[in-house]
């Protein structure tokens, strides 16, 4: 079967975008990949074996959310990495109010580089 891999993990599959695996469930594929791809299952399994809770993983179009679930070699599997942090971009005037550097004159607002 065809597992499609999100840009966060190809860095355990040499930059692949699509590898091959096998197995008769999502445990025995992520085995399978383990074994081509040390460290690729502890991305997606956590230490009480449940796919982490920022994966997805779909199957052809369902939503798996058990490691158990039945694959077949014609599937094609889908993971998927919520992504978080970050921030706002933020404005040269929201930094200088923030920074107290902002100057106001005359109606206008502008704010001293530092």
């Amino acid at each position: 079967m065809t597992v499609l891999i999100p840009g966060p993990l190809r860095t355990y599959t040499g930059g692949a975008s699509r590898v091959d695996a096998r197995g008769r469930t999502l445990d025995e594929v992520l085995a399978a990949l383990d074994a081509s791809y040390p460290g690729f299952r502890f991305r997606i399994v956590d230490e009480q074996d449940r796919i982490r809770e920022h994966i997805k993983i779909f199957v052809n179009t369902e939503q798996q959310a058990e490691l158990g679930a039945l694959v077949a070699p014609e599937d094609e599997i889908h993971i998927v990495c919520a992504l978080s942090g970050g921030r706002e971009p933020v404005s040269p005037i929201s930094r200088a109010r923030a920074l107290g550097t902002l100057i106001s004159s005359g109606g206008s607002e502008s704010w001293k580089p530092g």
